[in-house]
């Protein structure tokens, strides 16, 4: 009876997982990205973003990653990031509980109109991906002098 208990939490922790992604495909509410202000319930990785008049920063919490595994690309104003990770159980043990993901994920945050995917740079630091992308030049506030 134990075991069969053991196969249904499994069999339900694997739906989940699966609804999950197919949210995070899909995007919360019908919409296939996340904006810069929304997320879906429960996406993988965690991600922060935020603005200052000269750029956007994106924070991806992804610890324990190899960060050549990561893929960053902006493409208009869709920054997506996507990886693989495993969560590495020793060969032979059944899990009892896994509450940590593993596997391929992906994030695509749509950022403003304004953002320069000319000017973008990823670094990975203490389980961290940092996406700095500039705001265009042409966009940024100018001061006029007055005559």
């Amino acid at each position: 009876m134990w075991g069969m208990n053991l196969l249904e939490n499994d069999l339900f922790s694997e739906f989940d997982r699966m609804r999950r992604e197919m949210d995070q495909i899909f995007g919360a509410g019908g919409t296939p990205a996340a904006g810069i202000r929304s997320a879906a319930a429960g996406a993988f990785p965690p991600v922060n973003v935020g603005a200052s008049p000269e750029r956007f920063d994106v924070y991806v919490f992804a610890p324990g990653m190899d960060p050549d595994s990561l893929d960053v690309s902006m493409q208009n104003h869709l920054l997506t990031v996507a990886g693989q990770r495993s969560a590495g159980a020793p060969e032979g043990v059944q899990s009892y509980r896994r509450e940590r993901f593993d596997g391929e994920f992906r994030r695509v945050i749509t950022l403003p109109e304004d953002a320069d995917p000319d000017r973008v740079e990823a670094r990975y630091q203490d389980g961290v991906v940092h996406v700095q992308v500039q705001r265009r030049e042409s966009s940024r506030p100018r001061r006029i002098e007055v005559h």
